[in-house]
């Protein structure tokens, strides 16, 4: 069975779960091709007892539009994160993690996984854009920054701190890595 690359974008209230909330979260199925294969994506009631980071909250006075994007109709992480686990399985390949930076999408997602559907479909597993674009450009991984990587692994995609828009130029991004990476061998 294939790989199926889930590029996956969350936005929060601060930089950690539980403490603090995933307000929503974004996926994009893509086969290797760069194909894009399905989409999930859900706004998240906050957790119980957690609050907004004031320096977290302060960022998200700067973006009105995205905030309210976030917080209109959302649900209970344990309606959305079982059904989340149900849409994984039914993609056609195995689930990859992608995220840009996964460190910190990955902790979430997961963590939200555990904690409301008692599962993870990517295991203990993600993969970091940015650690594969030090590796396909051959740089040290503080020199892998986006003002750093080839124009041409970049679509004509918006990136508005909306989670599905930019889990599907993140997902586009790394599909374009992959096949720049596989023209070398």
């Amino acid at each position: 069975m294939a790989e199926i690359y889930i590029s996956t974008d969350v936005e929060t209230d601060g930089p950690i779960p539980g403490p603090h909330s995933m307000l929503s979260f974004g996926s994009a199925a893509y086969t290797a091709d760069k194909r894009l294969v399905a989409t999930f994506e859900a706004n998240l009631q906050p957790l119980e007892g957690a609050a907004g980071h004031p320096e977290t909250m302060a960022w998200w006075q700067t973006q009105p539009e995205a905030w309210a994007a976030h917080r209109e109709n959302p649900r209970d992480p344990a309606e959305v994160m079982p059904g989340y686990v149900a849409w994984i399985k039914g993609l056609p390949g195995k689930p990859v993690f992608v995220a840009y930076p996964a460190g910190f999408d990955f902790l979430f997602i997961y963590w939200y996984l555990i904690r409301f559907a008692g599962e993870s479909p990517f295991s203990f597993s993600a993969l970091d854009i940015k650690t594969y674009a030090m590796a396909v450009l051959g740089t040290d991984y503080r020199n892998a920054t986006k003002r750093n990587m080839p124009r041409s692994w970049f679509d004509e995609l918006p990136h508005t701190h909306k989670a599905l828009d930019d889990a599907i130029g993140q997902g586009a991004l790394f599909c374009n890595m992959l096949a720049a990476n596989r023209r070398k061998d």
